[in-house]
């Protein structure tokens, strides 16, 4: 299993996602700056993973302050939680990664960077052991037989392991339910192309990738029975933001007839949010769009469009898997299962 995140003395070793299947690069992040930094120029990317991240960040920050003769504190540490947070807006576990790190530091005067460090860690580790057990509950959902249609990346290298959606797949793919496996592309950053499918081949599933323009075919031909993705922030009532082509997916799947699933950690769920239309939908340079592997396509002074993430309405969705079970046909109600009173 590949190792994206990785903290010692010298500080946080990230996989630059950026440069594979070609190159296997990493970057060192020695700053709470330096891994916000890492996070919104996709150094680092997948929602659980970047709440890992910038909960290693926080370490980094404490430690800065203990090497600079200063107590460990919320007031000390304000301008590299604000910065960590303003790497990126859409993924509710980078907020939620961070708020548990300052209920770590507010509930524990004197607290020191290696304590912090524990509380990272154990972060990164509950998130590994709710891929396993998100992939179990989601595995379990699908027939046996057949094939699956998957969007973006959500496996080891957007997790703390194993993955979200692509944990499931693997897990059925072991136990024989499986058959095929096909990835979108991704654009503009080809996840898919670029990161799904190598994970796919270093497991040796089968799998073959597609355009995105080519999904509707695929399933007017029967050739997938789920369409399986991960999620950036779930509000209240199921609705739920992942990577741009997500929602018209789901539309495909419902005219169709194939079950769509969003498998997630319960930490993705912002019960704050009533619906999608509340969730921010970050929006990301235009030359992403104009280009392609640092070369222009589109003609000089072409307007683009780039949403990062789309919202696909609840009412699409088949089944939200978390580490804490299924919701099947997501409403509030529904819901409100997992919901934990603050």
């Amino acid at each position: 299993m590949v190792n994206v995140l990785k903290f010692n003395e010298n500080g946080l070793r990230l996989l630059d996602q950026r440069r594979l299947p070609l190159e296997h690069v990493e970057v060192c992040c020695s700053s709470a700056t330096s891994v916000a930094d890492a996070i919104r120029e996709m150094v680092v990317r997948g929602a659980p993973a970047i709440g890992i991240a910038a909960a290693y960040g926080v370490v980094l920050a404490a430690r800065a302050a203990e090497k600079a003769g200063r107590t460990v504190s919320l007031a000390t540490l304000a301008a590299d939680f604000e910065v960590l947070r303003a790497s990126r807006p859409t993924a509710v576990n980078l907020f939620w990664a961070l708020d548990r790190m300052a209920a770590c530091i507010a509930e524990r005067p004197g607290i020191d960077a290696q304590a912090l460090l524990e509380e990272a860690r154990a972060i990164h580790d509950e998130d590994l052991a709710a891929n396993h057990a998100m992939a179990e509950a989601g595995a379990a959902l699908i027939e046996p037989g057949g094939a699956v249609l998957t969007h973006c990346n959500t496996g080891a290298l957007a997790t703390g392991g194993h993955g979200t959606a692509l944990g499931v797949i693997r897990t059925a793919w072991a136990q024989g339910r499986i058959e095929h496996v096909f990835a979108d592309e991704t654009r503009p950053w080809l996840q898919g192309a670029r990161l799904t499918m190598w994970e796919l081949m270093q497991d040796e599933i089968p799998a073959t990738l597609i355009c995105e323009g080519a999904a509707a075919s695929l399933m007017r031909q029967g050739k997938v029975s789920w369409v399986i993705v991960g999620a950036d922030r779930i509000a209240a009532n199921g609705d739920t933001a992942n990577k741009i082509g997500t929602y018209s997916l789901a539309v495909l799947a419902r005219h169709h007839g194939v079950k769509f699933m969003v498998v997630a950690p319960t930490a993705t769920i912002d019960y704050a949010m009533a619906d999608g239309s509340e969730i921010p939908i970050e929006t990301r340079p235009q030359n992403e769009v104009t280009s392609l592997a640092g070369r222009v396509v589109a003609p000089e002074g072409a307007d683009a469009w780039n949403p990062s993430f789309d919202v696909t309405p609840a009412e699409l969705i088949d089944a939200i898997v978390t580490e804490r079970g299924v919701v099947r046909r997501p409403t509030r109600e529904a819901m409100a299962c997992w919901w934990t009173p603050v």
